[in-house]
């Protein structure tokens, strides 16, 4: 079955369709929460929340704005990152060893294998030094463009500016 129907069939409540996604997808949305939240149940939770969320506002989703897979994408990101910032996983968190941020991300090599299910850590590798960190930092640490900033000790219009430029070299390279 053709993807855009599958997903016509999600948006009018097809159970099924919603089982055929959730298979293709899960592994990648697990991987991409997990290198933010850094705990699989955690990650499993908000995968399941994930899902939940997008069978909810299914409707929402358009064809002309961009590919379904980027959409899920984007709900899984967000959720992840709303989840590190709550209350409840902070007061969690708060007696862990240093051991816990010692393995985030510091190379495109150290991606999870889930994150790379669609193949992108290939592509993210051909790019420059300065696109990895950024695009490493946003959408693989999840942290926002003010923390990218800070982090990287540069202004947050050119974290912006680095952050569209190399999302549309990566689109390029997609394409091609």
């Amino acid at each position: 079955m053709q993807l855009d129907q599958l997903v016509i069939q999600f948006q009018n409540k097809d159970e099924k369709a919603f089982e055929s996604l959730y298979h293709m997808y899960k592994d990648s949305m697990h991987g991409v929460i997990f290198n933010i939240v850094r705990d699989h149940d955690i990650a499993q939770e908000v995968l399941q929340d994930v899902f939940i969320k997008a069978w909810h506002n299914a409707s929402t989703y358009n064809t002309s704005k961009g590919r379904f897979f980027t959409w899920i994408l984007n709900i899984a990101r967000n959720a992840a990152i709303d989840k590190t910032r709550s209350k409840a996983f902070k007061n969690s968190n708060k007696n862990l060893n240093a051991d816990f941020f010692v393995d985030i991300i510091h190379s495109n090599e150290n991606l999870d294998n889930k994150t790379d299910a669609i193949g992108i850590k290939k592509f993210v590798g051909k790019l420059a030094k300065k696109c990895k960190e950024v695009i490493e930092l946003l959408y693989f640490k999840g942290f926002t463009q003010k923390e990218a900033s800070e982090s990287l000790d540069m202004p947050i219009g050119t974290i912006k500016t680095r952050n569209r430029n190399c999302i549309k070299e990566l689109r390029q390279m997609l394409v091609n």
